[in-house]
């Protein structure tokens, strides 16, 4: 595991790329401000070619003197580049088609081409100075030694870090450690990892790519991104922490804060079931569940809900069980007996199953009131 990971994350141009989203300029100030306090080491703030609300935009985030790296995204072309310098940015990310499918009904172009092309907007931006970083699009359908040939002619060329693109999101995690691994024993420059989640290993992939020597990570906030959307902040830095004992020392008890915010802007709303930031991923229904939380949470807790900025909750509902009634009761300041709970415990699975859903405290007392009045 390379203990230098860096995460960059892209919510602003990549994610806002998702299917109908669209963010304010405040928005977008005030996500790239909760990123940088969140310790977040890269923001790539958007796309200048997109003109000049754009181009603006970005100029205004570059003005907040954040810590994180501000780039931008940009295509093979010269105008691109420009746009970008313009703006003002140090580091430019620059996409290439490198898949058969890809060169020929995106770019109508031959592989000679994508590669003399490459180079020379490679050196016009080396020309202003420029960190540059190649993303290499849709790697992960590269044929042959292709994408080594490409990897090559971009160190070669002077850039500074290659992006790896999964861009339909179709590895597993053993065939991305493989060719990132494979990528690192022929190239020195730094290999940034770009996973698309359609088959829901994004995730997966990323710490994949990280273990096989990648060495920057490019998520979004809760995974927003074209079609199922890429591998999730929150995801990604959650599980370097408690899976690869890689702490990054982030202020994670704001992930949920984050993840509302964007939520909100995105006009998407997080599951409830959402691995880190979800509502429900710290509720607890099942009446063994309910009692191992209650003896020690971790029996069913990888860690603790305020890391995240979320809180425990004890649900009332079919599956509850007597133990679990007593605790929310006496918490209400009633004491039942082992008896009378076992009896209300009966009375709200009968309500839990017709209503298909957990009893509020207000349901759960009107239930208490049938059952003393029977």
């Amino acid at each position: 595991m390379n203990k230098m990971t860096i995460i960059n994350d892209t919510t602003l141009r990549d994610g806002e790329q998702a299917a109908g989203v669209a963010f304010r300029r405040e928005e977008k100030l005030h996500i790239a401000r909760l990123l940088d306090a969140i310790g977040v080491q890269g923001i790539e703030a958007g796309i200048p070619a997109m003109g000049k609300e754009e181009e603006e935009t970005i100029k205004a985030i570059l003005s907040m003197g954040l810590k994180a790296e501000i780039s931008t995204w940009n295509r093979a072309v010269i105008p691109d580049i420009k746009a970008s310098v313009d703006c003002g940015v140090k580091m430019v990310s620059i996409a290439v088609p490198v898949s058969d499918i890809h060169r020929k009904y995106v770019l109508n172009k031959d592989r000679d081409w994508v590669l003399e092309q490459t180079k020379k907007v490679i050196d016009y931006a080396k020309e202003y100075g420029l960190y540059v970083c190649v993303g290499a699009v849709d790697a992960s359908r590269s044929k042959g030694d292709y994408l080594m040939q490409f990897a090559r002619l971009i160190q070669d060329c002077g850039a500074d870090r290659l992006r790896f693109d999964d861009t339909v999101g179709i590895l597993d995690p053993f065939q991305t450690f493989a060719i990132i691994n494979k990528l690192r024993s022929e190239i020195r420059v730094d290999i940034e990892i770009h996973c698309h989640n359609d088959f829901g290993m994004a995730t997966a992939n990323t710490l994949a790519a990280i273990k096989a020597g990648a060495r920057y990570a490019s998520v979004t906030v809760n995974g927003l991104g074209e079609r199922a959307g890429n591998a999730a902040l929150e995801e990604v830095v959650m599980a370097l922490k408690h899976i690869e004992g890689t702490d990054f020392g982030f202020g994670t008890a704001h992930f949920r804060e984050l993840s509302e915010y964007v939520a909100n802007a995105s006009s998407r709303a997080i599951p409830v079931s959402k691995p880190i930031v979800g509502s429900d991923v710290f509720a607890h229904e099942s009446g063994v569940h309910i009692d191992g939380i209650l003896k020690n949470p971790r029996t069913y807790e990888p860690f603790s809900p305020g890391e995240v900025g979320l809180e425990r909750r004890m649900v009332i509902g079919k599956h509850s069980g007597s133990h679990a009634i007593q605790h929310v009761f006496e918490k209400m300041g009633i004491n039942l007996t082992e008896e009378e709970s076992r009896d209300i415990l009966g009375m709200v699975r009968i309500v839990a199953e017709s209503t298909k859903k957990a009893l509020s405290d207000d349901e759960l007392m009107v239930v208490y009131q049938k059952y003393r009045d029977r």
